[in-house]
């Protein structure tokens, strides 16, 4: 986890990245019936293979369904401490929270990483875009706006978070709750991050086994990477520990279930 900032000064994004997203699942109709709390199954529509959305469906709770106390987000006189800026997606970063919980309830240790980001480390938000639990949960992350699309804004653009230092705009989070460094993930786990992954590469037309150049439409910065990556492939860390040696058919298995 990083400054929200590091990213560099606020500036329009890069012509280059201008171009218009593939056509968004609709999921605020989902999210429009879950009321205040609740989880609901999101079935992804793949431009390619719409006979692959039911072995796609994962669960997705809100923010209002994990608990989220959106009064964090703002300072005593009101204002809103992280506004959200949006850009296309360009690449799908894999991490492990590595938090040391051990409370049994997944959306307790959600909230906390929640208020440690907010508060403790002054972000003003939760840095990822996305959490997972061991029992194959989503859990909607950094807050997008209310046009009821976790992690995006009405046009399909991803909002801005912080979880690789200098390389966030653009470059959508998704974490593994819990540490992996020498154990992987559950089945359950494993299975809705391939899920998910597959969701946001088809809605956002990603190569999953693809190559990119990465050009973070803030600073300008550059790097070739995978689509799909892990932490370990922007920084020195370990960061997503056993998944990231899993990664290889990870990409294979979100490309599969993308083509039907």
């Amino acid at each position: 986890m990083t400054d929200p900032n590091s990213a560099g000064s606020r500036r329009p994004a890069h012509p280059a990245h201008q171009a218009h997203p593939a056509p968004l699942v609709p999921r605020r109709v989902f999210l429009g019936a879950l009321g205040a709390a609740g989880a609901l199954s999101v079935v992804p529509r793949f431009p390619a293979a719409a006979a692959a959305s039911a072995s796609a469906a994962y669960t997705l709770l809100s923010r209002a369904a994990w608990g989220a106390d959106e009064t964090l987000r703002y300072t005593a006189a009101g204002t809103e401490i992280w506004p959200p800026e949006y850009y296309p997606v360009q690449t799908l970063t894999v991490h492990h929270t590595d938090d040391g919980s051990t409370d049994p309830d997944p959306a307790a240790v959600v909230r906390a990483i929640y208020r440690n980001d907010t508060v403790g480390k002054g972000y003003g938000d939760i840095g990822y875009n996305f959490l997972i639990d061991r029992n194959g949960r989503v859990y909607e992350g950094r807050w997008s706006g209310t046009d009821g699309t976790p992690a995006e804004d009405a046009t399909g653009r991803m909002v801005t978070g912080a979880h690789v230092q200098g390389y966030n705009s653009g470059n959508l989070g998704i974490a593994m709750l819990g540490t992996f460094t020498t154990t992987p993930p559950t089945t359950a786990a494993r299975t809705a991050l391939v899920q998910l992954l597959a969701d946001l590469a088809g809605r956002h037309a990603l190569v999953p086994t693809g190559k990119v150049l990465y050009r973070n439409p803030v600073s300008g910065v550059t790097r070739a990477t995978a689509v799909i990556s892990g932490h370990l492939g922007w920084a020195d860390t370990d960061c997503p520990g056993t998944i990231w040696s899993q990664l290889p058919a990870i990409r294979t298995e979100v490309d599969a279930l993308i083509q039907g």
